[in-house]
């Protein structure tokens, strides 16, 4: 593991810079910079700049258009239709959320189905986006096959991660941000970046044998999150991210670390207008005696403290801010090589 500091908006510079440098406008590579580097300060490095080389290959490949025109197919006032065309999986979304918000706003819900869109990163990012806004956010994504159907041996089935946020009055919005899987492949890469096992529990290879190796779990099947429920739960945000929009679903769709098939990344996301449903100010009274009850319960044997969803996040944020990233040997190893690639070494963050 390295041992020096990173800055984070320096390492937001660059990675800015080098997704400039393959041809994302100003605007768009800020945000996707920053939706990287936020992962990284939440303590989810396996959704942090590592990915940084993974969105530039597939730009380089012509699988993900660098400048995203996304297409408004259907306009229906609180449900719209997006076509992605192809573009960055970050500005699509953000694009998204913006839309659903703006529709929540004069409907009290607002509905955007996106299709033909890419991987977006870690979902919070966007659900996150409306909780200054008054708004609930909830986001679905379908991905490439990582399980296999239940009792099955083959990988047909996505992690299909899904985010739900909220305001929470005098606390950081309360975020839930998950996969179906055990685990985010992502973190899998992220094991095998660091050169360290696995859990066991987490995958089985190919012959369908359990697997501490990070490389026989990514070439195997990664193990759904309560055995028939986690892949249940896959399946269903499959049709409401996949089927419903009009994108890829199943095994028509392609992971960020693939650079030779288009994504075909289907997205719903749906905004809530607090106001249209109760006063925020009650809403927001009513989310801290929610967190508060949750907080104040007796602690189990090894635990020092109860969490709500999202807290863990916003702490990390906070103390990451401020003290610094520390990135594995690996990712900087990459970060460099990109940075030679793209003519950006003025702006190394190490």
């Amino acid at each position: 593991m390295n041992t020096s500091t990173i800055v984070a908006s320096k390492l937001t510079a660059f990675s800015e810079g080098v997704l400039s440098a393959v041809g994302l406008p100003a605007a768009d590579a800020r945000l996707v910079a920053d939706s990287l580097v936020r992962a990284d300060l939440w303590g989810h490095q396996s959704h942090g700049v590592m990915r940084l080389s993974w969105y530039v290959a597939r730009i380089r490949a012509g699988v993900v258009h660098a400048v995203t025109r996304p297409e408004l197919i259907v306009d229906a006032g609180a449900v719209a239709v997006l076509d992605g065309r192809d573009g960055v999986g970050q500005v699509i979304a953000a694009g998204a959320a913006q839309e659903a918000i703006r529709r929540a706003k004069a409907h009290g819900i607002g509905a955007v189905a996106v299709r033909n869109s890419n991987h977006f990163g870690t979902a919070a990012y966007f659900t996150r986006l409306t909780t200054p806004e008054g708004c609930i956010g909830l986001l679905t994504t379908n991905a490439s096959p990582a399980m296999a159907p239940w009792g099955g041996r083959k990988k047909t089935v996505g992690n299909n991660p899904w985010s739900v946020a909220a305001p929470a009055g005098s606390h950081s919005p309360m975020v839930l941000d998950i996969a179906n899987t055990v685990v985010a492949r992502g973190k899998v890469f992220l094991a095998r970046q660091k050169g360290l096992p696995i859990p066991t529990g987490w995958a089985i290879n190919a012959a369908g044998e359990p697997t501490t190796d990070p490389a026989e779990a990514l070439a195997g099947i990664i193990l759904p999150m309560g055995e028939h429920k986690g892949y249940a739960i896959s399946v269903a945000l499959d049709v409401l991210s996949g089927v419903l929009t009009g994108s890829a679903f199943g095994t028509g769709v392609h992971g960020p670390y693939q650079i030779d098939h288009r994504g075909g990344c289907g997205h719903l996301m749906i905004a809530l207008n607090i106001e249209a449903f109760l006063p925020l100010t009650e809403f927001n009274i009513r989310m801290e005696r929610l967190i508060d009850e949750l907080k104040s319960v007796p602690l189990a044997k090894g635990f020092d403290e109860v969490f709500y969803p999202g807290e863990i996040e916003a702490r990390n944020e906070e103390r990451s801010l401020r003290e610094g990233l520390h990135l594995p040997e690996q990712t900087l190893a990459d970060l460099a090589k990109l940075a030679r690639e793209t003519d950006r070494e003025a702006l190394l963050p190490f």
